[in-house]
C-alpha cells in the first residue's frame, strides 16, 4: 500500500513539474521582449516634476505593448492612473506622451502606450488596425496600472486623442473599471472609414467600390503601405492636411517611428474599421466622460455626435436609435474657442513648426479637475 501511494505521489509529483514546466514555456513563448530605445526621443522635453521609466504589458491578443509610465515625484500612497493613447498612427512620443506627462505633473500616474502593431510595440506586419484589438489595447493598460503596488486600482481613467479619442469612448462602455474618460479632438475611425470624411461617401455604391479596391489590393499586395500625412504638401491642400504636415513633418511634431510622419498605414489596414460601428452602446455609459474638441476642428462632428447619441441615444451620422444614457449628468462636451484639430494635439502655436508663442489651448486645469472630482 505504502507502495502504491508513493508511486502515485511520485506521478502526481512529474504531472505538476510538466505542467508548470509547459505554463512557463507558454508564458515565454507569449511574452516577447522588445528592443526599446531607452533614450529620450520624445518632441517635449521631460518634465522635472515627474519620473519616467519605459515599461511593457501584455494585451490578451498575445502582444506586447511598449509605453512610458510617468509617476509624480513628489507621490505618496495610492495614486489614480490615466491610460493615452493616440491620435490614430501616432506614437506615444507624441501627443500622447505630451498629455500623459501633463497629467503626471498633476498628481496622476500617468501611461502613455502606442498600440498593437505600431511604434516600438509588437505586432506583424505592422501599421494594421482592428476594432476588437485596439480596444483590447485600452483595456491591457487598465490590467497594467491596476497590477501596481502605488496605484489604486478603483480608481483609473484613460484619455484618447484624435482616432484614439473614439477607440477610448467604446473601451469605456466595454469595461467599467475606467471610471473616468477624456476624449481630445476624436474621430470615430469606423466612421470615417465606411462614410469617408463629413459622410459624403455615406452610400451602397461608394462603399462598394471602396470595398472593391479593399479585395484588388490584398491580391496585389496586401503589405502595401498607404502613405502618411501628405508630403510635399501641395499648395490647394485643405487647411486641416496643412495642419497635419505641420505638426507631423515639421519638427514641431515629427517622429522618426510615426507611421503619420512617415510611409503611413498598411494600404488594407483599416479595412474592418469600415464595416463596424463601435460606438453602439456609449449611449449606456454610467462612468464619467469629457469630449473636448476645438471650434475650428474640421473633426468637430465626431465629437458633438458622439457626445449627443451618448446622452441622448440618437445623433446625425447615427443610424441606430438607442435609450437615453442613464447617467447623462456625468457627460460633458467642451468646445474650446479658436482652436484646430491639431491644436489640441500640443496645445498649438501662433506661427509654423511649432515657432512663435504657445497658444496652452489645451485646458490642463480643466482635464485635472475632471479626473480629481471622478476618480477620487
Amino acid at each position: 500500500m505504502k507502495n502504491v501511494l508513493f508511486v502515485a505521489m511520485l506521478v502526481a509529483g512529474v504531472l505538476t513539474a510538466c505542467a508548470e514546466s509547459k505554463q512557463t514555456k507558454i508564458e515565454e513563448k507569449s511574452m516577447q521582449k522588445l528592443e526599446l530605445t531607452q533614450e529620450w526621443d520624445k518632441v517635449f522635453p521631460l518634465s522635472n516634476k515627474v519620473s519616467h521609466r519605459k515599461v511593457t504589458f501584455e494585451t490578451q491578443y498575445g502582444l506586447t505593448l511598449a509605453a512610458d509610465l510617468y509617476t509624480p515625484k513628489e507621490a505618496k500612497g495610492k495614486l489614480a492612473a490615466i491610460a493615452v493613447s493616440g491620435p490614430f498612427g501616432a506614437t506615444k512620443e507624441q501627443s500622447s506622451g505630451l498629455y500623459a506627462m501633463k497629467m503626471a505633473e498633476r498628481g496622476f500616474m500617468a501611461l502613455a502606450f502606442d498600440p498593437s502593431y505600431t511604434g516600438e510595440s509588437s505586432g506583424e506586419p505592422r501599421r494594421t488596425a482592428s476594432p476588437d484589438i485596439n480596444t483590447e489595447d485600452f483595456m491591457a493598460a487598465v490590467d497594467f496600472l491596476a497590477k501596481q503596488e502605488n496605484v489604486d486600482a478603483e480608481r483609473i481613467g484613460i484619455i484618447g486623442i484624435c482616432g484614439w479619442g473614439g477607440i477610448a469612448l467604446n473601451a469605456t462602455a466595454a469595461d467599467p473599471r475606467i471610471k473616468a474618460t477624456v476624449v481630445s479632438t476624436m474621430y470615430d475611425m469606423t466612421r470615417v472609414s465606411g462614410n469617408g470624411y463629413f459622410d459624403v461617401n455615406d452610400n451602397e455604391p461608394d462603399r462598394h467600390a471602396a470595398r472593391e479596391t479593399m479585395a484588388k489590393q490584398r491580391l496585389a499586395d496586401p503589405t502595401a503601405m498607404a502613405g502618411g500625412v501628405v508630403n510635399p504638401l501641395p499648395a490647394d491642400a485643405p487647411q486641416f492636411v496643412k495642419d497635419y504636415y505641420d505638426y507631423y513633418i515639421t519638427e514641431r511634431g515629427y517622429h522618426k517611428r510615426s507611421g503619420n510622419s512617415n510611409d503611413g498605414w498598411r494600404a488594407i489596414g483599416t479595412q474592418a474599421y469600415a464595416n463596424a460601428r463601435f460606438l453602439y452602446y456609449i449611449n449606456e455609459i454610467r462612468s464619467a466622460v469629457l469630449i473636448m474638441h476645438g471650434e475650428k476642428a474640421h473633426s468637430r462632428y465626431f465629437g458633438e455626435a458622439a457626445y449627443q447619441y451618448m446622452v441622448e441615444g440618437k445623433a446625425e451620422g447615427y443610424s441606430v436609435v438607442g435609450k437615453p444614457n442613464p447617467n447623462p449628468e456625468n457627460k460633458e462636451l467642451l468646445i474650446i474657442p479658436g482652436a484646430t484639430h491639431c491644436d489640441l494635439y500640443d496645445g498649438g502655436y501662433t506661427e509654423l513648426t511649432g515657432k512663435g508663442e504657445p497658444k496652452n489651448l489645451i485646458p490642463w486645469d480643466k482635464l485635472e479637475a475632471f479626473f480629481k472630482e471622478n476618480l477620487k
